[in-house]
């Protein structure tokens, strides 16, 4: 049985202080969850006081990136034992907007992979689509790729700590959102290329997550879907409230 996870990327927001206020506030609200686990992945200035605020509690710390490499002359990069020193269990790889704006490529998120789960984090290796490519009909094209060569050869016994976000590129931000039973289909298609790789019951284990414009209206409903195993959240996890109301989707 997959555990969900549901995880919340708040980007290049929250100065520190904004950011314990926003913990503080879940450190309260979830302290009874234990059906759903729950992440959030501040930027890294704020990665040390959110540290401080969760401990002892069942909310998880992950960040949005990092490189490859332990240590070394690479002028402002992160490295997993630096991020394993602040306390983070998770860490984002492969967002769309690392893949635009900075030309992350799929052997470089698979670097990454690999040197995270090496360390002892666990990776949430981002994939999707943009709108382009769905409407020329290449979501599957596109996406075989990206799992092929993002999750290239990954130690057997490292898959079950492996995280897999589908994000369609169009839904980022832009308040449009997969249906729940397109985004279901899409994240089976995932599954498969991933049974292809290492054998269906590698696959199982594997929880896959959706993103793109999720909010409290709409996390019930993509919850129900077969394949679904959470939700990656952008612009809603920076409300406390509501990324509670998403986490305890429930009910």
């Amino acid at each position: 049985m997959r555990k969900p996870i549901i995880a919340g990327n708040w980007k290049m927001h929250m100065t520190t202080q904004e950011a314990v206020f926003l913990v503080e506030y879940l450190k309260r609200a979830l302290a009874a969850e234990e059906e759903v686990e729950a992440v959030v992945c501040p930027p890294f200035t704020a990665l040390f006081s959110v540290r401080e605020v969760l401990k002892g509690t069942k909310v998880k710390l992950g960040a949005q990136n990092m490189f490859w490499e332990l240590k070394g002359a690479y002028t402002g990069e992160i490295s997993p034992g630096m991020l394993l020193d602040l306390g983070c269990e998770y860490v984002i790889l492969g967002h769309s907007e690392r893949r635009e704006y900075f030309l992350e490529t799929n052997e470089m998120v698979n670097k990454k992979a690999k040197a995270a789960l090496a360390h002892g984090l666990k990776p949430i290796v981002c994939v999707g689509e943009t709108l382009a490519q769905r409407e020329a009909n290449q979501t599957e094209t596109v996406l075989r790729e990206q799992v092929t060569q993002s999750l290239d050869q990954i130690p057997l016994g490292h898959l079950e700590s492996l995280v897999v976000a589908y994000e369609p590129v169009w839904a980022i931000g832009t308040g449009k959102t997969a249906t729940p039973e397109d985004a279901n289909q899409v994240i089976k298609f995932i599954r498969s290329v991933i049974g292809e790789m290492y054998g269906q019951e590698k696959a199982e284990t594997i929880r896959i997550q959706y993103g793109g414009s999720v909010k409290p209206e709409n996390i019930a409903e993509l919850m129900t879907q077969s394949d679904i195993d959470g939700a990656l959240v952008g612009g809603a996890s920076l409300e406390p409230a509501s990324f509670t109301k998403i986490v305890q989707y429930r009910g």
